[in-house]
């Protein structure tokens, strides 16, 4: 007569097993609800994004921050209809220079160069907000035209009044003619660019950067924006 196997013992007891299983549910619950709250607020972003630009007070200063097509050409544009006006063009590389930005937008350095300023040391729209926030102090600015695109601007506004509380600043949104159609925000390229960005500026309410883990910039790169000659 041969003996029973011994019988093994069970890894997990009941209660633990019932306690797991409760802290899986509850993830997903929690997973689920985070979803449903990033699409609803996604959308309440699409239906509020600024599409139609005003014409802008004059006498004010303009910062353009680049990035995204047909937002130099746009700065430029208001520059010239604004003889009293200055403009910043944040984060040009190092390399680019106001003939190489002017004669890429069909126009002339010579009646724009006393009026405008390259920022170089911008690399995120946080670096924007700080490099315009110092040109702004410098030029004594308190009214300030935003040109960006027009899934950027509720980041680059937010960022912007955090460096410059008491400046008002008037958002002016570049946007291709196809997105302005009405089913224009449904295409994929739109919602692509637009979901990372609602989920930057998400971040950017929690006060998270960009990249929170990338090195400090080097001290020669940390100077404010200067004018060129």
């Amino acid at each position: 007569m041969t003996e029973p196997a011994p019988a093994v013992p069970d890894p997990m007891p009941n209660h633990a097993r019932d306690a797991f299983r409760r802290a899986l549910r509850r993830a997903g619950v929690a997973f689920g609800a985070a979803c449903l709250l990033w699409f609803a607020g996604f959308g309440l972003f699409l239906l509020f994004l600024p599409t139609a630009a005003s014409d802008p007070p004059r006498g004010a200063g303009i910062v353009v921050l680049t990035g995204g097509a047909g937002r130099v050409g746009e700065g430029l544009r208001l520059l010239e209809a604004d003889q009293s006006a200055k403009l910043l063009v944040s984060g040009v590389h190092q390399a680019t220079g106001l003939a190489d930005l002017v004669r890429s937008e069909g126009r002339s350095a010579e009646t724009l160069v006393e009026r405008v300023t390259l920022g170089r040391t911008a690399r995120s729209t946080r670096g924007n907000a700080e490099e315009t926030a110092a040109w702004a102090r410098t030029q004594a600015i308190d009214t300030l035209v935003v040109v960006t695109s027009a899934y950027h601007m509720p980041r680059a506004l937010l960022l912007l009044r955090r460096a410059l509380p008491q400046t008002r600043l008037v958002p002016h949104p570049v946007t291709p003619r196809a997105w302005r159609e009405p089913w224009g925000r449904l295409s994929p390229t739109f919602l692509r660019l637009a979901a990372g960005e609602y989920t930057k500026w998400l971040a950017a309410l929690a006060g998270l950067t960009e990249h929170p883990f990338a090195p400090p910039a080097p001290a020669e790169t940390r100077t404010a924006a200067r004018s060129l000659p």
